[in-house]
């Protein structure tokens, strides 16, 4: 590990420990959520649609269902940027209409054949776009501009039949792990207002998590749908990348390398759901044979309980790694699947190899550039006393991102060339282990949701979900229960364009642990 990153590391660990109290000590939210009463808010996607189609429901009720809860669970969350539910509602009536008609005319198998989610709702993160609302993304510099077009995911699922209910929070310019900014506040983890959901799709993790969404549109470039996921006890899929658009998210940047780290993707609270979502949002030509069946019995098991036991990183969670101990056992035990005990062990640079890596791309946002002398750049230590005093432009995430990129962790520019090459031998190596049989299960992060504002100081947990973004591969988060109350979740990782295999033990740990368990 680099002296530098090990400095950094060992000072915010000492930081960690020190503070622990004070973050304990200074959370006082002591309110819960309303539970989830209504049998409707726990189906599945699969079953909502199925409703639908069957008229067990119509649109517009179902519509109507989602809509109240969010009014229920939002003034707690604070998740929800804008919304649209009048316009959702008319959307709602007009596919009951469409049914009505198609029903009489014996053609409801015609109508719906191309349009699997036909008057189900959903709900976006404000990065992805949805066309005539918000688009500010937490900036400051933005508020009030909102998107003029669908974002290429948003329009395909909308294409499906969903209705889009609204746009949630996320960090500004989603440059964190946890979801604030100055414009729109601070989001909460709905199994304790005290804590956060993560970042960047924290608005769409606790609208789910609490059954006030059914789907999601997300996105992840370093870990910003299976972290939420995890902290919010849901299902989130980072797709291999490459095989779904990302075509009008904000930020986008012009680099070569960036569509192969943003990835859009499908967060739910069913497992069921994930291949439907992903063959909507991969198109009709994706090559990803998700329809293909799985038989555990082929399927090789790889794990780690963490990348590295050094004294600069934060070890991981006990509960964490008993939760990656039961998911190994349960698939070896009652699926049928080999264990293999050959590790990853280059995973240990997984700092250096992200930050290298990812730092490396040209037009990175640069938040301290002055809108009035964009030549000049402003003073970060005058920026973040202005945050302290109330009167800065940026959030404390977007200044501690600005730091980042300044100094990469005090990494040797001579070096990043070492850790570019290093990243390219362990993506071949882990390609070649894991082929298309292979799957690897790891930690998404080194604990469970932490206190608001306590990301500063655990930030290099994040090396677990973003060394995945480098190196291309496919990933999905698991919920696996809850201890203390608070969820618990592991990631289950595969070769590029394998995702099939990652969809197909998500299902089969839903089914040994429960999945989702709504916030008591």
């Amino acid at each position: 590990m680099e002296v530098g990153v090990q400095l950094v590391g060992i000072i915010l660990r000492l930081l960690n420990f020190l503070l622990a109290p004070l973050f304990w000590f200074s959370a006082r939210d002591s309110r819960r959520l309303p539970p989830v009463t209504d049998p409707v808010l726990r189906k599945s996607v699969v079953e909502l649609a199925a409703a639908v189609r069957n008229g067990e429901i119509t649109s517009e009720q179902l519509v109507t269902i989602f809509i109240n809860r969010v009014k229920e669970v939002n003034p707690f969350l604070n998740a929800v940027v804008e919304e649209r539910y009048r316009a959702a509602t008319e959307d709602a009536k007009s596919v009951d209409r469409q049914i009505e008609e198609a029903r009489r005319n014996g053609t409801l198998e015609a109508l719906v054949k191309d349009k699997p989610l036909f008057g189900v709702p959903f709900t976006v993160k404000e990065s992805c776009s949805l066309a005539g609302l918000s688009n500010s993304v937490g900036c400051l510099e933005n508020a009030g501009r909102r998107a003029t077009t669908d974002g290429g995911v948003v329009s395909l699922v909308k294409k499906a039949g969903a209705i889009p209910l609204l746009v949630s929070n996320t960090p500004e310019l989603c440059l964190g792990w946890e979801t604030t900014n100055l414009l729109r506040g601070t989001t909460n983890n709905p199994y304790c207002m005290n804590r956060t959901p993560g970042g960047s799709s924290g608005g769409e993790a606790a609208l789910l998590a609490c059954g006030a969404s059914p789907f999601s549109v997300a996105s992840d470039i370093a870990g910003s749908i299976r972290l939420p996921a995890a902290f919010c006890g849901v299902f989130g899929h980072k797709p291999t990348p490459g095989v779904i658009s990302i075509e009008g998210h904000i930020p986008t940047l012009s680099d070569d390398a960036f569509p192969k780290f943003l990835t859009v993707g499908p967060m739910t609270r069913r497992a069921e759901d994930l291949p439907l979502l992903m063959n909507i949002m991969a198109g009709p030509d994706n090559k990803l044979n998700l329809d293909d069946p799985v038989d555990m019995k082929d399927v090789k098991v790889h794990y780690m309980f963490e990348a590295t036991d050094s004294v600069a990183l934060l070890k991981v969670d006990n509960c964490i790694r008993d939760a990656i101990r039961n998911a190994v056992k349960y698939l070896e035990k009652e699926c049928g699947c080999t264990v293999s005990e050959e590790k990853f062990k280059d995973l240990e640079d997984s700092v250096e190899i992200s930050v290298s890596v990812f730092f490396s791309m040209k037009d990175i946002p640069n938040l301290l550039q002055d809108p009035a002398n964009p030549k000049r750049d402003k003073s970060l230590i005058v920026e973040l006393i202005k945050y302290m005093f109330g009167g800065g432009s940026r959030s404390l995430q977007g200044l501690s991102f600005s730091l980042i990129n300044r100094s990469h962790l005090f990494i040797p520019d001579s070096r990043r060339g070492y850790y570019n090459g290093k990243a390219n031998k362990l993506r071949d190596y882990m390609q070649n282990v894991l082929g298309d049989k292979g799957v690897f299960i790891y930690p998404v992060f080194i604990g469970q949701a932490h206190h608001h504002n306590e990301v500063f100081f655990k930030a290099s947990g994040v090396m677990y979900t973003m060394a995945f973004n480098i190196l291309g591969m496919p990933a999905t988060t698991v919920p696996m229960g809850l201890y203390k109350g608070l969820p618990v979740g592991v990631q289950v990782i595969a070769a590029p364009k394998q995702d099939r295999l990652c969809l197909a033990v998500a299902k089969q740990l839903e089914a040994g642990f429960g999945g989702w368990k709504p916030p008591q």
